[in-house]
């Protein structure tokens, strides 16, 4: 068995909550100088609250788009899109910046931290643009960073740490804001395989307390961690299934 697979009997799978998202017919096109790219084809999908989701594909599949939709980081060209019972095509950017700020929490492959603040500063972040007091944003902080196991370690800069301890300070700014979805684009794929596993342990320990989590990876053994696996082929969702 890889290191990065668990005995599937040994995982807890958690009952479905409220509906999250939810998207009917969408599509996506870009124009490329001449050519009109069909990035996405008529996708519906349905994620509830307390969900381990895994989105994979191979490069032009369409998978990159569909996260961005779901992170309301770009729209669709037609199609339906609900964000907790909110037609997101309605909102305007103010709206959309809101949505993204308190009710997803994005982890990135590169981390994306500010290199020259403490990982307490780059928690603080999105609290900072939530308009919480420094007190608040202080003290939620902490405590974000005490729940990835990094309490010691919240004064250091991104360059003072490791790889892991990098991603787990972007997971922790991923939650200070208590989202509705954790979003995470190939989250150990800039890791070695060792720290790989212990973010993806992390994560497990994430949805076990109740996050809603959608991982998007090329990996079969990163996605196997997940509950539920949709495949994209061509714009379109080949298979949507229960993990066995």
């Amino acid at each position: 068995m890889s290191p990065q697979s668990a005995p599937i009997a040994d995982r807890v799978t958690r009952p479905a909550g409220p509906l999250v998202i939810e998207i009917a017919g969408v599509t996506k096109l870009y124009k490329m100088g001449e050519e009109t790219i069909h990035a996405l084809r008529g996708v519906d999908m349905k994620i509830h609250r307390n969900e381990y989701l895994a989105i994979m594909g191979p490069s032009g599949s369409g998978k990159s788009t569909l996260m961005n939709m779901l992170g309301c980081l770009d729209t669709p060209t037609a199609g339906h899109y609900e964000f907790n019972g909110k037609d997101v095509a309605a909102m305007i950017d103010d709206e959309l910046a809101e949505i993204r700020n308190r009710e997803i929490g994005f982890v990135f492959q590169t981390f994306n931290l500010l290199p020259r603040a403490t990982a307490l500063a780059n928690v603080e972040l999105p609290l900072i643009y939530a308009g919480c007091s420094p007190h608040e944003r202080r003290e939620r902080a902490i405590q974000a960073l005490q729940n990835v196991g990094l309490g010691e370690r919240m004064h250091h800069k991104p360059n003072e740490l490791s790889g892991g301890q990098r991603q787990r300070v972007a997971i922790a700014r991923a939650l200070v804001n208590r989202p509705s979805i954790i979003l995470a684009d190939e989250p150990t794929g800039n890791l070695d395989s060792k720290t790989g596993v212990e973010i993806m342990a992390l994560f497990e320990d994430l949805y076990a307390a109740g996050n809603t989590l959608i991982v998007v990876t090329h990996e079969e053994e990163i996605a196997r961690h997940a509950r539920r696996i949709v495949r994209l082929r061509d714009g379109l969702i080949e298979s949507d299934a229960a993990v066995a």
